[in-house]
C-alpha cells in the first residue's frame, strides 16, 4: 500500500491508540499491541542524560511511551556516563515488561556527541547480535552515521518471523539536504549487505519533511509512514518518519500514527517540551514474513540462523 494513501488510515488508527493511551494512562498501563502487527517506533528524547534521567514524573512518561511499541528508535541519547539507558530500561520493565537494549558508540564532530539507542520487548522481538554496526561513512558525510541493526518478530515458528534491518538516523539541522542525500546511499548500501534480505527500515528524526527527502524519497519504490501531520511537539514541523521500499517491506500494514504527548498525557506544552520537543512516530508490521514478489507461492525458507 502506498505510505500516501494511507493517510486516512493512520489518523483513524492515531485517534483510536491515543483514546486507548488516555484511558489508560491513569492507570500506568499501555494500551494491548495488536496481536498480529508489531508497532514500531521512532522517538528523538531531546538531550536524554542524567539531568532529564533524575525527573521521576519525566521518566514515568517515558517508560509509559516505550511500553506502547515493541520496538523503539531513539535518538539523542547524550550523557558521559553508561548507565543513563540501563537505568531507564529497569524504569520500563519496572511494571514486569522485558525490554532489552541495543546502543551505539558516541558520535558527533563537536565536544557534544550522541548515541543512538533500540529499545526492544524481547518477548515480541529478538535482535540478530552479530548484525550490530554503524554506517561507514569514509567521505564524513554525516555527523552521526546511523546505527544499524537486524531484527526478527517471535512467533510460533521462527522462519516466518518478519525479519528486517533498522537503520537509526539523526540528520544535523545545518546540513539537512546533503545528509539526506548520504541517507540515500546508505539505504542502498545496507539493501546490498546480504541478499536474503530485503527489508530495510530507515528512521529517525530527520530534520525534514517528505518533501525535502531528495535522492532519499526518490528510490526505487520508496514510501514513508508519516505524511500531513506534524511531528514535534509544538506542532509546527514534520521532522520524523520510517522509510522503506513498499514492494519489498509488504509487511507494511498501512496503518501509523503520532502519539501526542500533550493530548495522550494530559499535558501542557510546557509539561510536553521537559519530555522532548519531539512526538513518537510509529508504524505497524506483519509478524509474518511476506513472501518475496517473485517467490509468491513457493516454500518459506528453511529454519536456522537468521
Amino acid at each position: 500500500m502506498d505510505s500516501r494513501g494511507s493517510r486516512q488510515s493512520g489518523y483513524r488508527l492515531q485517534g483510536l491508540l491515543c483514546l486507548l493511551l488516555v484511558v489508560m494512562a491513569g492507570t500506568g498501563q499501555a494500551a494491548s499491541r495488536p496481536p498480529d502487527a508489531i508497532l514500531i517506533a521512532s522517538f528523538n528524547i531531546q538531550v536524554f542524560g542524567t539531568s532529564k534521567l533524575a525527573k521521576q514524573h519525566v521518566v514515568d512518561i517515558l517508560a509509559q511511551v516505550i511500553r506502547n511499541f515493541d520496538l523503539v528508535a531513539i535518538q539523542e541519547v547524550r550523557a558521559k556516563s553508561n548507565e543513563v539507558i540501563p537505568s531507564f530500561v529497569k524504569h520500563v520493565n519496572a511494571d514486569g515488561s522485558r525490554y532489552q537494549y541495543v546502543i551505539g558508540p558516541r558520535l558527533g564532530r563537536t565536544n557534544s556527541k550522541e548515541q543512538y539507542t533500540f529499545l526492544y520487548d524481547t518477548s515480541r522481538i529478538e535482535v540478530d547480535t552479530t548484525s550490530v554496526g554503524t554506517m561507514h561513512d569514509p567521505g564524513d558525510r554525516l555527523h552521526r552515521p546511523p546505527l544499524f541493526v537486524r531484527f526478527r518478530a517471535r512467533i510460533q515458528q521462527p522462519e516466518r518471523g518478519f525479519t528486517f534491518w533498522m537503520v537509526n538516523s539523526h540528520t544535523d539541522p545545518d546540513e539537512v539536504p546533503e545528509e539526506v542525500d548520504a541517507l540515500a546511499d546508505a539505504f542502498l548500501a545496507l539493501k546490498m549487505a546480504r541478499p536474503d534480505e530485503d527489508d530495510i527500515i530507515l528512521l529517525g528524526d530527520l530534520n525534514a519533511s517528505p518533501q525535502q527527502f531528495g535522492r532519499l524519497g526518490q528510490l526505487t519504490d520508496i514510501g514513508w509512514a508519516v505524511s500531513g501531520v506534524t511531528t514535534n511537539t509544538r506542532r509546527t514541523k514534520t521532522y520524523d518518519n520510517l522509510i522503506f521500499q513498499r514492494t519489498a517491506t509488504a509487511e507494511y500494514t498501512g496503518h501509523w500514527g503520532v502519539l501526542d504527548l500533550q493530548t495522550t498525557y494530559g499535558l501542557s506544552l510546557k509539561q510536553a517540551l521537559e519530555v522532548s520537543d519531539h512526538n513518537p512516530v510509529w508504524a505497524a508490521f506483519s509478524m509474518t514474513e511476506a513472501p518475496p514478489p517473485s517467490t509468491a507461492g513457493l516454500p518459506v525458507r528453511a529454519a536456522g540462523r537468521y
